[in-house]
């Protein structure tokens, strides 16, 4: 029973739930005050139930199936997404140098369904007929080939250093590899999160402008919902992964009868760090055309992040 309220409660699923929506408060916040705004304010304190608020008005909206849509692709795609990204969500350590769950080669494993969340999004855009949803879809493919690469191989180049696709062992380490050569593969891990994510300024799967909300417009009620969620946890997801790769994780100097207590403190405050990161590029650049986002992937990111990887291979051999 035990067992069972911690996978459920800590580090479980509604702790896991809390901090994705956390950050999606705090991203807001930064980004309102990079751009002279406000952001949420009203629900909660500091607005911090803003995301909890939006993601049940969501579900109290009336469910709607627009005519000739593949209606099985239409309502599974939004659930298995969202169970997809949970199960990757669930392999980052958080409290401790070992996650929810591990295993063997489980780095490989979060990159894996990462691939298959994308995939998700593209058949989520294309299974209703509006043709912004069908332009969100293939633009959402096109850039998959632009950054999925990159950032596999900037996080498989932190794991040939430690000598193990394992993150907890990767972690356990508790060395932060953003110095010299790696703070190289850093920065690709950065620009490719920030493209998988959908965010500014590579939200073009999306863009409101110019496609209304791209692979997203013919979604509401739950499903819309649980594809929001489902965004928030891949935030989590590609921030947590950057911190344990990247940053030591959770590990930080304790003494070891703290380490339980100080270890979710240490992790929190970089993944703070790695949003403001983030934010700050989002409130900063205009969208690219998607041209101009192939171009940066095949002529710049993915060269580079494949010299990464030669690098670091003959510096361990």
């Amino acid at each position: 029973m035990m067992n069972f309220l911690r996978m459920l409660l800590y580090p479980g699923m509604v702790y896991i739930l809390t901090l994705a929506m956390f950050l999606e408060w705090l991203d807001r916040k930064l980004v309102a005050k990079f751009q002279n705004r406000v952001g949420p304010m009203y629900v909660g304190p500091l607005g911090l139930l803003q995301p909890l608020a939006d993601f049940l008005k969501l579900l109290s909206k009336e469910s709607i199936i627009p005519a000739g849509s593949d209606r099985i692709l239409f309502n599974i795609c939004p659930i298995t997404a969202f169970v997809v990204i949970t199960l990757a969500v669930s392999f980052i350590p958080m409290v401790s140098v070992r996650g929810l769950l591990s295993t063997e080669g489980d780095l490989i494993v979060v990159l894996a369904l990462l691939t298959i969340y994308l995939l998700l999004v593209y058949t989520s855009g294309a299974s209703p007929p509006s043709r912004y949803s069908q332009i969100g879809a293939a633009r959402a493919a096109l850039m998959l080939l632009g950054f999925d690469l990159p950032l596999m191989m900037s996080s498989i180049s932190v794991a040939v250093i430690a000598g193990s696709f394992r993150l907890s062992d990767i972690v356990a380490q508790g060395r932060y590899y953003i110095v010299g050569l790696h703070f190289i593969g850093f920065l690709i891990f950065l620009v490719a999160a920030q493209a998988e994510l959908d965010r500014l300024p590579f939200d073009i799967p999306e863009a409101e402008s110019e496609i209304v909300s791209g692979w997203l417009v013919e979604y509401s009620s739950w499903r819309l919902a649980l594809l929001r969620l489902a965004k928030n946890m891949e935030f989590l997801l590609l921030t947590g992964l950057a911190v344990n790769l990247y940053l030591g994780g959770p590990v930080g100097p304790s003494p070891p009868s703290l380490e339980p207590f100080l270890q979710p403190f240490y992790f929190i405050l970089k993944l703070v760090s790695v949003t403001f990161l983030l934010s700050l590029v989002r409130a900063s650049f205009a969208r690219l055309r998607i041209d101009q986002f192939v171009s940066l992937g095949w002529h710049y990111l993915l060269p580079l992040s494949l010299i990464y990887l030669v690098m670091t291979i003959v510096l361990v051999n």
